[in-house]
């Protein structure tokens, strides 16, 4: 049977999940996390960076954006 069909977990979860299944020292838990956060933080940068590239934003529209009370 195939657990995907019968979870609402996502494929991260699920994949975590197999991780979980072995007892991990804190120190481990910590440095997981703090990749898992690495690896989103470079994710936004790469989206941003390409936003900037791709709208030719200047540091000025930046400043606009940044400013903006809707953002």
């Amino acid at each position: 049977m195939d657990i995907t069909s019968k979870t609402p977990f996502s494929n991260l979860q699920l994949e975590l999940l197999k991780l979980y299944a072995h007892q991990v020292s804190e120190s481990d838990l910590a440095n997981i996390r703090e990749l898992i956060g690495q690896y989103f933080a470079k994710r936004l940068t790469r989206l941003a960076d390409d936003a900037w590239t791709r709208n030719n934003w200047s540091d000025d529209d930046m400043d606009r954006i940044l400013d903006d009370p809707n953002q």
